[in-house]
């Protein structure tokens, strides 16, 4: 299977784990339920799912085993895009070319739609018995998988990178400054994504440290592409305003470092990310979905 085969797979795959988890969810507000499936279901990459599989499947283990994982860290994901989006945060119209959330619905219901996903990513992780063919994982490691995810999304993770990017706005960082704050906001969730599918498939905590090294490369190179892209793609391809970083004064990669040496960067991080793979299996085959994923965050176009 070649790669975008296996892309296209991997979205369908999250897909109707994520669709199985929201049908099943007992929501008592039809409201809070359509926006909590409006922004889920929306669309997007399924880059960090896909890094849960990826890596699963890399050290032995099965779809399967990384699908609660995987449909959590997603439910984390688009609850953090449907609060960034809101006025007080980024002031978001668009988001993978439609209305926001706060806009299709109204800002009570967005925040109580983010909020009902964050919570529901813990009760797939710790407790959801209804996402079909999945398999039970220990209950030990159903518990690391919920601390890891937890550090990752908290305060000492992407939320400091959020609250960084805001009090920044309207300064100019240094670009070790600009990369600190992108490894919590951005690369604090593909780290967890990394290890959520390692702890799944019992991964060694050798193997767990160079998926990690891996994962904070193509973090910092995922989010260098966003910035290259805000200003070289359109709002069409984008599904959101172009240059809407710029306008808005934040720190980016190419305001920083210049076009050409912001996309040097990115592609120095990607082999770092190779490169760290070598630590993980002598078998190169085995970590090749993940190699494959490493060149595809830097090549992408939207």
């Amino acid at each position: 299977m070649h790669f975008p085969e296996y892309l296209d797979h991997c979205q369908h795959w999250i897909n109707d784990g994520l669709i199985t988890v929201l049908d099943q969810t007992a929501v008592t507000s039809g409201r809070i339920r359509e926006a909590m499936a409006y922004s889920t279901m929306a669309g997007g990459k399924r880059v960090r799912p896909m890094l849960v599989l990826a890596t699963c499947e890399a050290l032995g283990g099965t779809a399967e085993k990384a699908l609660p994982a995987a449909c959590a860290i997603e439910l984390i994901h688009t609850y953090s895009l449907i609060h960034d989006d809101l006025p007080a945060m980024d002031n978001d119209d668009l988001r993978r070319g439609r209305p926001t959330c706060h806009k299709a619905f109204d800002e009570a219901t967005a925040i109580l739609a983010g909020d009902a996903l964050l919570t529901l990513a813990f009760e797939v992780i710790g407790a959801f018995e209804v996402i079909a063919n999945h398999q039970q994982l220990p209950a030990e490691v159903r518990l690391q998988q919920s601390i890891t995810l937890a550090k990752a999304a908290g305060c000492n993770g992407m939320i400091e990178g959020q609250a960084r990017d805001m009090q920044a706005t309207g300064q100019t960082l240094t670009i070790d400054q600009l990369k600190e704050l992108h490894k919590l906001k951005t690369g604090a969730l593909i780290q967890a994504s990394c290890t959520l599918g390692a702890l799944a498939a019992g991964a060694s905590q050798n193997q767990i440290d160079a998926l990690c090294e891996y994962a904070e490369a193509i973090g910092l190179a995922f989010q260098i592409q966003d910035d290259i892209l805000d200003v070289t793609t359109s709002s069409e391809i984008l599904g959101k305003p172009q240059g809407s970083d710029i306008e808005f004064g934040k720190n980016t990669y190419v305001s920083l470092l210049g076009l050409e040496a912001a996309q040097q960067e990115a592609q120095a991080l990607c082999n770092t990310a190779l490169n760290a793979l070598d630590k993980v299996t002598t078998n190169k085959d085995h970590t090749r979905r993940l190699r494959e994923l490493a060149i595809y965050i830097v090549d992408r176009k939207n």
